[in-house]
């Protein structure tokens, strides 16, 4: 990779980590790659299943919390992505324990879930805090 197309990457890389969107979908992503690497055997099958499912789910939630139908359903499906991220925190945890070689791939996925549920957690309390109006019926149109 050339500097340019490294300092091209870190630009779109820098912009993305502000479009929830887009980092939920590459969070998700990134776990479906990462479950690839792991061993298939009778601990593994059910942790490699229960991550993808809760870190896919991160991204799912969240865009469907973009499309809330009112300031209730918002903070709902965000509650869901921050429940589902620290699921996939612990999923990675336990993966990490039963298979130690994959300890050092799976760090920066668990940085990225608790990331991902501090900002999720903070949105709702946020949102929480704003005084219900009239607009609540247009919300997120």
């Amino acid at each position: 990779m050339t500097p340019s197309e490294r300092r091209q990457r870190t630009i779109k890389d820098e912009r993305n980590k502000f479009d929830l969107l887009e980092r939920t979908a590459v969070f998700g992503e990134r776990i479906i790659i990462f479950v690839k690497k792991i061993p298939e055997n009778s601990v593994t099958k059910r942790l490699i299943s229960q991550l993808v499912g809760a870190g896919t789910s991160v991204a799912a939630n969240y865009h469907e919390a973009d499309c809330a139908e009112s300031r209730r359903d918002f903070e709902h499906k965000l509650g869901i992505s921050a429940k589902e991220a620290n699921e996939s925190k612990f999923f990675l945890r336990m993966i990490s324990t039963a298979v130690p070689d994959l300890e050092e791939d799976a760090r920066p996925l668990l940085q990225e879930a608790e990331e991902l549920k501090l900002i999720f957690v903070t949105i709702i309390r946020k949102s929480s805090s704003k005084p219900n109006s009239r607009r609540e019926s247009s919300f997120r149109n």
